[in-house]
């Protein structure tokens, strides 16, 4: 039986991992070097906010060193570890349910079916892809959720012809700009909106401006490559490293169409209902702040159902489908280390309590600077705290209380505080190694995080530049109703 596809190479892991530890100990340093700040919390509607003006330093922690190196460990025991072991769960679930369907090849039956559908128009169905993606998380947030897709649209793009850094394209980049590019994004926009008093999802329409320029830029991006690939593949900076998917995945590798079988139809009914029954839980609960928070392990635990019938009902037999599971699981060991990292960059920092600290210096920063100058610093102020708060709710609840009485001392719109915050929560997600669902992204594939950020700087650098070119247009026009 071969080795899944759905696992991260050996450079890529060692990349990461040093990656990650520098960051470990960077962190670690700061927590030596900051002081130890506090605002007090208050209990508003069942969250947690922040009181604006109680900032106070207080005592250090005095974090030992070698904690610094433990913290990957800790943050499956510390508060909020909830997230951490749904992730890691995610993780397995997913790496062990696509290993079955690749092992029965049922995953290659299906995109087969696709790709002999749309080949001819192959850059239509990219446009409707990231189109789908960006959208999806763009209107109702849902971003963890749509993570397995990668495992799907990856090696479509082999099959059309392209490569893994196009899948990733198509998928994973454009649901982070969608996300980004929020036009009624509830843990975004809905959250920032309420906490500043204004009516809910007001101003949409230059957030929907600001989302379909984002969407031609990522689509012309995604394109460019994409051709060139087509034209010659050795273009692709990931083209050793595809050499493997390449032969099982390239264009001339389809399985024939008599592959459609009755059980092979009957598995992928099977896999395709639990898959329908994830995202209609996802896309109903995705404005419900509670409910939310059970899709992501309930699409796990589906899709590993979903995977396991599937290699019943397609004849691999109960042996067969156990030893698939079992090297799925496995080959996602080296990205739960990694993830596990990764949010202990963040645990190392709240736990060294620098992290208010970091936001009142950036809230004095911002005071008394003309609008357009205030503007972009609640942007780039937001761009930094999302390396030490992912969440994009939980940071709302921490900045907007601040930024909100700000807005109004330095003469800028509160709806364009949250255009600011919106803007700088989202484009880093796809920069920074501390966003777990990044490493996840590009555990799936053989692209490692240097790789991925050489291919998408340029894009960054465009969006940055659009983000504040809109800004500016926010503030001219007095972006409201207020």
């Amino acid at each position: 039986m071969n080795d899944s596809m759905i696992r991260i190479g050996l450079r890529a892991f060692v990349l990461a991992f040093v990656i990650l530890i520098l960051l470990m100990i960077v962190s670690g340093v700061l927590t030596r070097t900051v002081p130890a700040g506090l605002y007090d919390r208050v209990l508003t509607e069942g969250r947690v906010m922040i009181e604006p003006g109680s900032f106070r330093y207080v005592d250090h922690p005095g974090l030992p060193v070698w904690r610094w190196f433990t913290a990957p460990v800790e943050v499956l025991f510390a508060e909020g570890s909830i997230v951490a072991i749904t992730i890691i769960l995610f993780l397995i679930f997913v790496g062990a349910s696509f290993t079955v369907l690749e092992h029965g090849r049922i995953l290659h039956t299906l995109l087969a079916l696709v790709v002999r559908r749309f080949r001819a128009n192959r850059f239509m169905l990219m446009a409707v892809v990231i189109f789908f993606f960006m959208s999806v998380a763009a209107v109702l947030g849902v971003y963890e959720s749509m993570v397995p897709l990668i495992v799907f649209i990856v090696p479509l793009a082999h099959y059309l012809g392209w490569d893994s850094l196009t899948g990733l394209g198509m998928s994973l980049l454009a649901l982070a700009f969608g996300f980004s590019a929020a036009i009624t994004n509830p843990f975004t926009i809905g959250v920032a909106q309420r906490i500043a008093e204004l009516p809910l999802f007001s101003g949409a329409w230059l957030r929907v401006i600001f989302f379909l320029l984002v969407y031609v830029c990522v689509l012309l991006f995604v394109r460019r490559h994409a051709l060139a690939v087509e034209r010659d593949p050795e273009h692709s900076s990931v083209f050793a490293e595809d050499q493997r998917l390449r032969k099982e995945l390239g264009p001339d590798s389809l399985p024939p169409a008599d592959a459609m079988t009755r059980a092979m139809k009957r598995a992928i009914l099977w896999f395709g209902g639990a898959m329908g029954t994830a995202f209609l839980f996802v896309f109903a609960t995705a404005r419900h702040p509670v409910l939310s928070d059970l899709a992501f392990p309930l699409m796990a635990l589906l899709l590993l159902i979903g995977g396991i019938g599937a290699g019943l009902l397609a004849g691999m037999g109960p042996a067969g489908v156990w030893r698939s599971v079992r090297s799925g699981a496995l080959a996602m060991l080296p990205g739960v280390l990694l993830v596990m990292m990764s949010l202990s960059v963040r645990h190392i920092v709240h736990t060294g309590g620098i992290t208010d600290t970091i936001l009142h210096s950036a809230a004095r920063m911002i005071e008394g600077r003309p609008p357009v100058v205030a503007a972009f610093l609640i942007y780039a102020v937001t761009l930094g705290m999302n390396f030490f708060v992912g969440s994009a709710s939980a940071k709302a609840f921490l900045m907007m209380p601040i930024l909100t009485p700000l807005a109004d001392l330095v003469g800028i719109t509160r709806q364009t505080a949250v255009l600011a915050f919106g803007f700088g929560d989202g484009f880093s997600n796809m920069l920074y190694p501390s966003n777990a669902l990044l490493l996840i992204g590009l555990g799936f594939t053989v692209v490692s995080y240097p790789r991925w950020i050489a291919w998408t700087i340029g894009l960054q650098a465009v969006m940055f530049l659009l983000s504040m070119v809109f800004l500016y247009v926010a503030v001219l026009v007095g972006f409201g109703p207020f």
